[in-house]
């Protein structure tokens, strides 16, 4: 019984990964650089988007696909209070987007009018590393008060990422918060992975997390 449980998973992931990877090239033949945004419940990932595009427009033409657990509209209707488009997918309880949710969101933007799309999956440092969306990069936002040793907690999320942000550095003076403890724990995992500190409250760092990212979307171009 387990074997034929395990080998149902698996026919589950590959179908998602191929859809994933039908989205991705779907992206890239018009033009459009993509990122997946994870962290867990209350990292302020809404709130670093909205200051990323606000960094971003209207040079960078940007919309945004919303992933949540219940039928609700709360940070959709954020990011379309300062102009970007925004589409909210409701996973029916599901604790991460697949591949399949993100392509029929996709369906309801005009892609020949963008040039990156920002996808803020469901808040949860588990369930989401083990589904591809076929965006071109994976990013974690982490924040101070959530404390130093989620790599050493939550590994797996963190291997297969390209940047992680870290959010609320302005708490650093109120929190026990041992910061080169934190990066070895990611850079053992990835020593790739690129490293932002930002403020999304007192926007510091944010203009260089966003220089970073217009690089990476004009290069698609």
């Amino acid at each position: 019984m387990p074997t034929k449980r395990i080998e149902i998973v698996q026919d589950i992931l590959n179908v998602n990964d191929q859809i994933a990877e039908e989205t991705h090239n779907l992206l890239h033949s018009n033009h459009i650089f993509s990122i997946n945004i994870m962290a867990s419940p209350g990292a302020g990932k809404t709130s670093l988007i909205i200051r990323t595009l606000q960094e971003l427009s209207p040079e960078i033409k940007c919309a945004v696909l919303e992933g949540d657990t219940a039928p609700v509209t709360i940070d959709a209707e954020k990011v379309s209070g300062i102009g970007i488009p925004a589409i909210q997918i409701n996973t029916g309880g599901d604790c991460h987007l697949n591949a399949n949710l993100v392509r029929k969101g996709m369906q309801a933007l005009d892609l020949d009018d963008l040039d990156f799309i920002l996808v803020e999956n469901v808040g949860n440092l588990i369930c989401p590393a083990s589904w591809k969306l076929g965006t071109d990069m994976n990013i974690v936002v982490a924040s101070i008060p959530e404390g130093d040793d989620k790599p050493y907690k939550y590994p797996n999320i963190y291997r297969g990422i390209q940047a992680l942000v870290l959010n609320k550095i302005d708490l650093k003076p109120y929190v026990d918060f041992n910061l080169p403890y934190f990066k070895d724990g990611i850079t053992a995992l990835n020593p790739q992975v690129q490293f932002f500190e930002v403020s999304a409250k007192t926007g510091e760092g944010i203009a260089d997390w966003a220089a970073w990212l217009k690089k990476q979307i004009k290069e698609i171009h």
